[in-house]
């Protein structure tokens, strides 16, 4: 075998190693992503039962139910859609009606949604960037103010119980 034969043997083996490689990575990052879907996005094209999903919103005001075996059921929209969500764990001390929150977890066939997570905004400021721009194109989200259609003051967050950083 003359040289520049080898030497393409070699770089076509290190080709098909190198996409093997790329191939399984693809494969373990798939079961680890975690899409986002604003209630409208649900609305227009759900995703499929059992699938792990992000929905976010806010807080629907009058639609925070508490059952008395513990947990939450609340409804959030982004002006376009609303989901139903299902949670049976303790949820954030910043979470309240008319404000932007996260819920992770999947539909069911019936389409209702049961989180196993709920993130609430850390500050009065903070918005995750999904949420925001679903809002925005809702038209809920007012750049200028901040407002969000009379959901949770002024500010769309801002109130007494608000910690400040320091």
């Amino acid at each position: 075998m003359r040289k520049a034969q080898r030497r393409l043997m070699i770089t076509l083996a290190a080709g098909v190693v190198l996409v093997g490689a790329a191939a399984l990575a693809m494969t373990a990052m798939r079961d680890a992503m975690v899409f986002f879907y604003s209630p409208a996005m649900v609305a227009e094209n759900p995703p499929q039962a059992g699938q792990r999903v992000r929905v976010g919103g806010l807080v629907l005001d009058g639609s925070v139910e508490r059952p008395a075996r513990g947990g939450a059921n609340f409804t959030i929209t982004d002006g376009a859609g609303e989901i139903r969500i299902a949670y049976g764990g303790s949820l954030p001390d910043l979470f309240r009606e008319g404000q932007g929150i996260v819920a992770e977890g999947a539909f069911s066939p019936e389409g209702q949604f049961t989180a196993d997570t709920v993130l609430a905004k850390h500050d009065e400021s903070y918005m995750p960037p999904e949420v925001a721009a679903a809002l925005r194109e809702s038209g809920m989200w007012h750049e200028e103010t901040g407002d969000h259609s009379g959901y949770g003051g002024a500010s769309g967050y801002g109130d007494a119980e608000t910690e400040q950083p320091s």
